[in-house]
């Protein structure tokens, strides 16, 4: 067992507080600890991957990670710092989501360790026959009213109005700790930094009811350099499902990281040694233009989240769109993937049977599709050998024939360096 777990931790900034005791416990025994998800979706995102990670590192260090999936507390909504009430989900949409949840996470963690396996635990099994008179009876009586209304997520929203569901929220995970401390022998629960005050609810009412001892430890919100939140583009969250967010944008996300962002987030988002950190930082400072913090981040999370392949297949998709890739690597692309790297490009639909009959790439660029005003400009781009067919640089005479049809149904045509064109042929 890794007694440093909590420097660990600290020297990668992934430690915002934590109770006293904790790091006696840790450095005592094998301790199991566990991170609470709210399946509040069928897919995890990257903002999950923090705590995801503390579990991880949990793991490493010889102890024994719970996955609790939040079965009947995601029918609910943890109204921690969130500015609305959530929509209230069915128990069917639950349960699906659960399960897709539990895939994702045995990307990260052992489940199969005889000694220190991971487990995932889902509070609806000792919830779902737990009658609310014998709830409120048993558990609430243990915790005031007054204590529940200090806490900073429930005063945050206060002034909008909070209803009696989401009030009772922290008693039902602090209910989770008490049931997991009982049951597995659980004694530290890990979170964001927003939980705070509902894993303290948990230690409380272990201490109340147990006489027992019972430990928190959470991480710092993640944010960006710039300030806006961590983990959302334009199009809204990063998705760990490759149906929600493509392995491409995933590696684009990472790698489009700024300097400042990507020194914090190797630390926190890989498994990297510090010694390879601080070498891979001096590498980056000596050649900034080089990016090399932000490939040896995207590279390590794509593999680990999707597959090597899907970060070959990335790689290439990112070169083609900066200038460099080839027509091999175009035709080893799914159409998924080179629609997602030419995202906003004009597309234009053109039948198959006129590419069959056989089509000059003049009348197909000025005729077919107007993507050039008139065949005279397409002639004047072809003269200057600035126009390229799925990657190849082609002349005047050049015939457009189902040879020039990618195994994804597509042809792409490129005007100079940066100027492309989606030819969807159906």
């Amino acid at each position: 067992m890794n007694s440093n777990l909590v420097q660990e931790l600290q020297w990668r900034g992934m430690i915002h507080n934590m109770m006293p005791g904790t790091e006696e416990q840790l450095a005592k025994e094998v301790t199991t600890a566990y991170v609470g998800i709210d399946p509040t979706a069928d897919s995890l995102h990257i903002g999950h991957l923090v705590s995801i990670m503390l579990l991880k590192h949990l793991q490493m260090a010889g102890h024994k990670p719970l996955a609790l999936v939040g079965g009947a507390t995601g029918m609910i909504g943890d109204p921690s710092f969130k500015a609305a009430e959530r929509k209230l989900l069915t128990l069917e949409d639950v349960q699906h989501n659960v399960e897709c949840i539990k895939k994702q996470l045995s990307k990260f963690l052992d489940f199969d360790n005889p000694v220190n396996g991971a487990e995932i635990v889902n509070n609806y099994d000792w919830m779902k026959d737990y009658l609310f008179l014998d709830f409120i009876r048993d558990v609430g009586k243990h915790i005031t009213v007054n204590y529940m209304m200090a806490k900073d997520s429930v005063q945050k929203r206060m002034e909008t109005g909070i209803s009696f569901t989401e009030f009772s929220y922290q008693l039902l995970q602090g209910f989770d700790f008490l049931t997991l401390y009982r049951t597995k022998g659980c004694r530290l629960q890990m979170g964001g930094s927003d939980q705070w005050g509902n894993i303290t609810t948990g230690t409380e009412l272990i201490r109340r009811m147990e006489g027992g001892e019972a430990y928190a430890l959470t991480c710092p919100l993640i944010t960006k350099a710039d300030g806006t939140k961590f983990g959302k583009t334009e199009g809204g969250n990063v998705w760990l499902d490759p149906k929600r967010t493509s392995p491409y944008k995933f590696y684009q996300f990472w790698l489009n990281c700024s300097d400042v962002d990507s020194t914090r987030y190797i630390r926190i988002f890989t498994l990297f040694s510090k010694e390879e950190i601080e070498a891979l930082e001096r590498e980056h400072a000596e050649a900034p233009e080089r990016r090399v913090l932000q490939k040896a981040l995207a590279k390590d999370i794509t593999c680990r989240v999707h597959s090597v392949q899907d970060y070959e297949a990335a790689v290439a998709a990112s070169e083609l769109l900066f200038g460099k890739g080839t027509t091999e690597q175009l035709n080893s692309l799914d159409r998924e993937t080179l629609l997602g790297v030419f995202e906003g490009v004009p597309q234009y639909n053109v039948s198959r049977s006129v590419i069959e009959q056989g089509i000059s790439l003049i009348d197909l660029a000025a005729s077919e599709t107007n993507m050039f005003a008139s065949k005279g400009e397409i002639r004047r781009e072809l003269k200057q050998n600035s126009i390229s067919v799925n990657k190849s640089k082609v002349g005047e005479d050049c015939q457009i024939t189902t040879n020039d049809i990618l195994p994804c149904g597509l042809i792409l045509i490129q005007k100079g360096k940066k100027n492309y064109y989606m030819v969807n042929v159906e």
